[in-house]
């Protein structure tokens, strides 16, 4: 229930944000999205994602973002939290390195892209028969999102996109397997208390 509200949180931030924005004429865009091959704000790889260049951006990332974040909240609220960091840097390195000098990014969908990559591969490597479902689901209704990793529609970060998607695999590698629960099995502790042999 924690990271769905974690992911409902940042959505919720991202909306506020872009309100400010317009209120601002584009100027928290400005101070907190990425611009490439700039180095005095290296933090901005944490904040582009929460910043989007006007209302129609921010709708087309919403829903996608609600989705597939909350269904990496279900793996747990520190898995879904070490994805996100993780999707973050690996999308914001990406796009400071290979986009065009001072080319300002902003906007969730390096995050989209990194869920999306995270639930695919997290099915393969946990095994496990729900995140196999998740994996079939995700692919079934978001499969199309594959091409985004491609050099498209100029003003998109097909950057964005590309590394957001290698850090979700990079996440759903190298983030430890859940464990699976141990048989519980009634009996009595060394001091006579009722107890559990074999608990989690």
């Amino acid at each position: 229930m924690v990271g769905f509200i974690t992911v409902a949180t940042m959505m919720v931030a991202m909306w506020v944000f872009e309100i400010v924005d317009t209120v601002l004429n584009g100027a928290l865009d400005v101070v907190f999205g990425l611009r490439s091959w700039v180095t005095e704000n290296p933090w901005s790889v944490l904040t582009a994602p929460f910043m989007h260049a006007d209302f129609n951006h921010l709708l087309s990332n919403s829903l996608p973002f609600l989705v597939l974040g909350s269904l990496v909240a279900f793996s747990g609220t520190a898995r879904f939290i070490w994805t996100t960091l993780i999707v973050m840097v690996v999308s914001g390195v990406g796009v400071w390195l290979f986009s065009g000098p001072q080319t300002l990014t902003v906007g969730a969908s390096g995050l989209i892209f990194g869920y999306f990559g995270y639930t695919v591969l997290r099915g393969i490597v946990e095994r496990k028969t729900i995140d196999i479902v998740i994996m079939i689901c995700v692919i079934i209704f978001y499969s199309s999102l594959i091409w985004g990793v491609l050099p498209q529609q100029e003003g998109i970060s097909w950057q964005a996109h590309l590394f957001g998607f290698l850090g979700g695999l990079f996440s759903a590698w190298v983030l430890p397997k859940r464990e699976k629960p141990r048989p519980i099995t009634g009996g009595y502790g060394n001091y006579g208390n009722p107890g559990y042999y074999g608990g989690y």
